[in-house]
């Protein structure tokens, strides 16, 4: 039985180049990059190529980009770092209801120290309106944190009319984006973008799991979470997994062009969104303009861990949405006044470049039947 895998949002599988790569660097490249012999230069030299690529790959320069562990490690260190950086400036940070946890229980914690925190409420399509951030940024902000892209029904935020906000209130505020859905899908030029900081994330792109990055723009300081020998120019220090490293910049280089790849990824979303729409009793929560990689829909009335179950045991594997709920009912749905019985049978389809139009049709064919046999019950 051939396997469909539409849960790229989760995690994607790592590609070859990546998998190659990191092989390579670990049994031939093997040294500390921080080592002065040979195999330390050779490692070193395979982390600034790493850099280099993703720097590239967001318009920006090398010595603006730390690697870390991933998403949420890149977050906690932007969000901290900034906040502590600019507590005598003020202690109003905003960002919004529909955050990556790691974004939301990193602000609660900056609360809980004292920080003042608005967060934004979207609306039924999980937008953000740009006049919110004109209303909630004052002159004692000091952070402004939003995702471009959010990670459950692929709504893509006003970064710019938060940089706009920033501008207009003169507030002293760092803008952070969580870009870990949008990178390698989208454009991103944070200088364009008036990002301070940004995060990313290999597992997305088909690097591997347990590496990722934080651009911080020349000149913007932050304080650092953890402490040590000055790897990574003290801001994410301890021995740097090279390999990890190594294969992100593998994955970032085999990136197709993602005007490219956007375009086939609207082909494949408006089909499924056409042939779904033909099923009674099939809505969709992602807004019509979402980032086409993402295709959230309620199924029928079905509870979508009975349906995740039944199209699991046909290879087909989607979600229910954020992978780090671990099926807990979704806060971005519920923060978009969705009613219950449309939160509780939510699926989250997503895509990457692997994925075809026959996958689709297996798909279309596999929910028509689990929603013809299985027994619905009340949410």
């Amino acid at each position: 039985m051939a396997e469909i895998y539409f849960d790229n949002s989760s995690t994607t599988r790592v590609c070859r180049e990546a998998a190659e790569k990191v092989m390579e660097v670990m049994t031939e490249e093997y040294g500390n990059p921080s080592s002065l012999h040979t195999k330390g230069f050779r490692a070193e030299q395979e982390m600034s190529a790493a850099r280099e690529s993703v720097a590239q790959a967001l318009g920006a320069e090398p010595g603006e980009i730390t690697f870390t562990s991933g998403g949420t490690e890149s977050n906690n260190i932007a969000l901290f770092g900034a906040a502590r950086a600019r507590r005598k400036r003020g202690r109003r940070i905003v960002t919004t209801a529909i955050e990556h946890p790691s974004v939301l229980n990193t602000v609660a914690r900056l609360e809980q120290e004292g920080f003042e925190v608005i967060r934004l409420q979207p609306d039924c399509a999980g937008k953000i309106a740009p006049e919110q951030f004109r209303e909630a940024v004052t002159p004692d902000t000091i952070l402004v944190s939003v995702m471009r892209v959010n990670n459950e029904v692929g709504s893509i935020q006003p970064v710019e009319a938060a940089a706009d906000a920033i501008e207009a209130a003169k507030a002293p505020a760092l803008l952070h984006v969580d870009a870990v859905q949008a990178f390698g899908k989208l454009r991103l030029r944070p200088r364009r973008m008036r990002a301070d900081l940004m995060s990313v994330s290999g597992h997305k792109i088909h690097a591997p799991k347990g590496v990722g990055a934080l651009y911080i723009r020349s000149g913007v300081h932050i304080e650092p979470l953890t402490y040590g020998g000055g790897q990574e120019r003290d801001m994410r220090p301890g021995t740097e997994s090279v390999p990890l490293i190594a294969g992100l910049g593998a994955a970032v280089r085999a990136l197709p062009e993602p005007e490219a790849e956007l375009a086939r990824m609207r082909e494949l979303n408006g089909f499924l969104r056409r042939e779904l729409s033909k099923i009674p009793g099939v809505c969709f929560n992602s807004p019509d303009d979402a980032l086409p990689y993402i295709l959230n829909l309620s199924a029928g009335g079905v509870r979508a861990e009975t349906m995740l179950h039944f199209l699991s045991e046909k290879g087909i594997y989607v979600s229910s949405g954020s992978a780090c709920s671990k099926g807990r009912e979704s806060y971005v749905l519920r923060a978009m006044g969705l009613p219950k019985d449309r939160i509780g049978s939510a699926l989250r389809l997503s895509f990457s470049r692997f994925n075809t139009k026959e996958e689709a049709e297996t798909f279309v064919r596999a929910l028509k039947n689990g929603l013809a046999s299985l027994v619905k019950r009340p949410f």
